[in-house]
């Protein structure tokens, strides 16, 4: 597709849909012209088509999908948030739904219906074939989040005793092969695995070359129960590329690939960062005014009550602040440092536990880190901030209780960020969603306390 140049001639948002593009499309759309159309959309990766339907309007994506017809790419119905996905297959004939799910891997049917309605569920998967029916309801039976949700039931595997050419034989002569695999399963008589080859090494070996002569021994399964996000984890910090999933028993029931792996990773990123913020793991950017309003309220009504207490803090110093004007301008100034330094703190500890990273060994290590760098910076600023008190309203008093409330506060602030999270992990809580509310009002409570308090007995 066509790319907008900046002024070096540098293609500015390289991967993203031009304006003119989009434009195109929709102009197709408009006068229903269908070959114009499919042509347009032919060159773009189903991602790209994706990312374009839900850009559009409710309607034109509609008009699109239906303008569209059997030639709609399957691959783009996985690609979509959840809520343009359900508004799509709404509106799907049983032609283009039978032969979108057709083309698809089990794995990734599983995630198209997993959160639909039973209704439309059910019509997703009348559109199967019948043996793919019964390996995705088999796949909907393992808990949700877990690897065998993400699995797919297609595995080349190969018995001990086989040779090159036998699995080459096998390959070429087989017609269900899965779309994207990297290695080979050698399984033993009770269908255990006991090694990996990689697909490249059966090239270039004579045909009578053993298979298990060519295999990786150190290698790992996945339980079909394990939590996508260890799933995940393990593919990250082996660097695996394709793993076999067991069964209870140790039995080979399918595969997870690198691109399901590192889709959760991707998620499970996107998912702290929005719940850092205070949102919804689930908002979209195609929800409409009242989907988002809904399920920005309630944190925003959880920030009310803390931004309360904070003021409560205030009123209780309210004769100093009376008495010394100066302490009203300075006041915001020390709540957002900490709260500031806070969230630095936060968002070290919640990634770190994420990735493993943060642990009961190097715990303690971590906490004095942060407790040592929030005092550092707090001496820093202290100087800073004591400075312009004085050069700003002439008195050295007022200074050095900017200063110290500072240190506090970052302190505090350090402190706070860190130990919040790995609180709420150890209690089970997910650390991502309910720490930046705290911290914001541990930093707003100690930093209005520690200045109007430091006020209160030096000034007056």
């Amino acid at each position: 597709m066509a790319e907008d140049q900046s002024p070096e001639g540098e293609p500015e948002d390289a991967y993203a849909l031009n304006a003119q593009t989009v434009d195109a499309i929709l102009a197709a759309i408009e006068v229903s012209a269908r070959d114009r159309l499919v042509a347009s959309l032919e060159p773009f990766h189903p991602a790209d088509i994706a990312d374009l339907l839900e850009q559009i309007g409710p309607t034109e994506r509609v008009r699109l999908v239906k303008l569209w017809g059997v030639d709609l790419d399957a691959e783009v119905l996985s690609e979509l948030e959840d809520g343009v996905r359900e508004q799509i297959l709404a509106v799907l004939s049983e032609e283009q739904l039978a032969a979108a799910v057709n083309e698809l891997e089990t794995d990734d049917v599983v995630y198209l219906v997993e959160d639909l309605e039973e209704p439309e569920q059910e019509r997703v998967l009348d559109a199967l074939e019948d043996s793919d029916r019964a390996a995705v309801e088999q796949l909907l039976q393992y808990p949700e989040g877990s690897a065998g949700r993400m699995m797919q039931r297609h595995v080349v595997s190969a018995p001990t005793h086989w040779s090159v050419g036998d699995v080459i034989d096998y390959m070429r002569a087989s017609d269900d092969l899965p779309e994207q695999f990297y290695d080979i399963v050698i399984v033993d008589p009770m269908f255990k695995p006991v090694g990996e080859v990689r697909l490249g090494k059966v090239k270039a070996p004579p045909r009578t070359v053993k298979l298990s002569s060519l295999m990786e021994k150190d290698f790992r399964t996945i339980p079909v129960d394990q939590s996508q996000e260890d799933v995940a984890y393990a593919f990250n910090q082996y660097h695996m590329i394709q793993a076999p999933v067991v069964d209870e028993h140790g039995r080979l029931v399918g595969a997870i690939t690198i691109d399901d792996a590192m889709e959760v990773l991707e998620d499970e990123a996107e998912e702290d960062m929005m719940r850092l913020a205070g949102l919804n793991a689930e908002e979209e950017l195609s929800d409409t005014v009242w989907e988002t309003t809904r399920q920005r309220f309630p944190w925003l009504a959880v920030n009310l009550v803390t931004a309360i207490l904070a003021s409560l803090v205030i009123s209780v110093f309210e004769d100093t602040i009376s008495a010394v004007v100066a302490l009203a301008v300075l006041m915001p100034i020390v709540a957002s440092m900490g709260g500031n330094a806070g969230t630095q703190s936060l968002t070290v500890a919640v990634r770190a536990i994420a990735t493993r990273d943060l642990t009961g060994a190097n715990v303690w290590r971590v906490v004095r880190r942060e407790v040592l760098a929030g005092g550092l910076n707090g001496l820093a600023f202290a100087a800073l901030m004591g400075a312009i008190g004085i050069l700003w309203f002439g008195t050295a008093q007022l200074g050095l209780v900017i200063a110290v409330a500072m240190v506090i506060n970052m302190i505090v602030a350090g402190l706070a960020g860190i130990l919040i999270p790995i609180g709420l992990n150890r209690i089970g809580a997910d650390p991502a969603l309910a720490s930046g509310a705290f911290v914001t009002t541990v930093t707003d409570v100690v930093g209005f306390f520690a200045f109007l308090g430091l006020a209160a007995l030096i000034l007056l």
